[in-house]
């Protein structure tokens, strides 16, 4: 079988009657050439089904067409959605990624990052929380954050506390005795504490019964398992034959406090009621599909690779503007109601 002749620089050049240093530019620096020189060697290289060498135009110009990520963990399944989500993107904008799960370990987090640099990324999508917002704009690096804190850089989040209103409510219309909201110790500049401080406020506007519950609850499944086993004897027993609504901080630790009410009780008695947050997979195969507040995970992936491509392409033109002000972008969330609510 003949090889298949490989189109060089010279070969587009004496095609389309340009020089070779205009074919270059067309490649490195396409905004240097009119619209017109650019359609006319887009149509050549249709023509003449030119296969371009990734490796040559990074070189050229320092440009991969890779993007970093960084999240904390993949055990919460909040953040393995958000991964496969934001991977698809790639047949829309043509991004590569380069993917590191930072595990909560700062140090560990900056060579992550210096790695990414070496490879020439062109941006970075940031879940993790370890690295404070300030350093990251440091890097000077196209940068979007998503559900962290964000004061230096631009971001895309949930409404957290409409979605915590959403979930109040519906278990308010349940007729719940008690109202538990079970979360982690989550600082205030972070988007979701907008989970609790919405909890509280529609508890105190409605003068709910509730109980806030903040702890460190865990970091595998195993300690997940374990701190919600611990939590489940501790509301059975301060609140014994009294309705409770549980609001969860996520999908995985609501399908996790479902998994021990259902080994207690053979089924979802009607002393719970459960929702959780994300809309992540695990809570509409749960074994009782799990009412849970629907963050919308596919848009919020969507929209912060846009955001993304927009300041890297921006980077890339010739006279680049600055960013004058951070985009800060809201998500609305949606109740999607299952069995676990009435």
């Amino acid at each position: 079988m003949d090889r298949k002749k490989k189109v060089t620089f010279d070969d587009i050049a004496k095609y389309t009657n340009f020089s070779k240093t205009t074919i270059s530019r067309y490649f490195n620096n396409p905004d240097s050439l009119t619209v017109k020189n650019q359609d006319i060697i887009t149509q050549a290289l249709i023509d003449l089904d030119y296969q371009e060498n990734k490796l040559a135009k990074v070189l050229a110009n320092g440009k991969s067409e890779f993007v970093g990520i960084i999240v904390p963990n993949l055990y919460l399944h909040y953040y393995a959605e958000m991964l496969n989500q934001i991977l698809n993107t790639y047949e829309k904008f043509g991004y590569k990624f380069l993917v590191f799960v930072s595990k909560n370990n700062a140090q560990t987090e900056r060579s992550y990052i210096q790695e990414l640099l070496a490879y020439k990324i062109e941006g970075m999508i940031i879940l993790s929380h370890t690295i404070s917002s300030k350093e990251l704009a440091s890097y000077d690096i196209p940068i979007v954050a998503i559900e962290r804190e964000d004061k230096y850089v631009n971001s895309v989040n949930t409404d957290n506390y409409m979605g915590a209103v959403q979930a109040t409510s519906l278990l308010h219309k349940n007729n719940c005795d008690i109202l538990v909201h079970i979360n982690s110790n989550v600082k205030k500049d972070i988007p979701s504490y907008g989970r609790i401080q919405g909890f509280q406020d529609t508890c105190m506007e409605h003068r709910l019964r509730h109980e806030l519950i903040l702890r460190d609850l865990g970091h595998s499944h195993q300690e997940i398992h374990a701190c919600m086993l611990e939590i489940f004897e501790f509301l059975k027993e301060k609140y014994p034959h009294q309705k409770k609504g549980l609001f969860m901080s996520n999908d995985t630790h609501a399908n996790n406090m479902l998994n021990i009410i259902f080994r207690e009780y053979g089924s979802l008695p009607d002393e719970f009621r459960i929702i959780g947050f994300d809309d992540s997979p695990i809570a509409g195969q749960a074994i009782i599909p799990t009412s849970t507040i629907g963050q919308q995970i596919d848009k919020i992936a969507y929209e912060a690779m846009e955001l993304l491509v927009s300041q890297m392409n921006e980077r890339k033109k010739r006279r680049p503007k600055p960013q004058t002000e951070l985009i800060h972008k809201s998500v609305t969330p949606i109740l999607v109601r299952r069995e676990t609510t009435d």
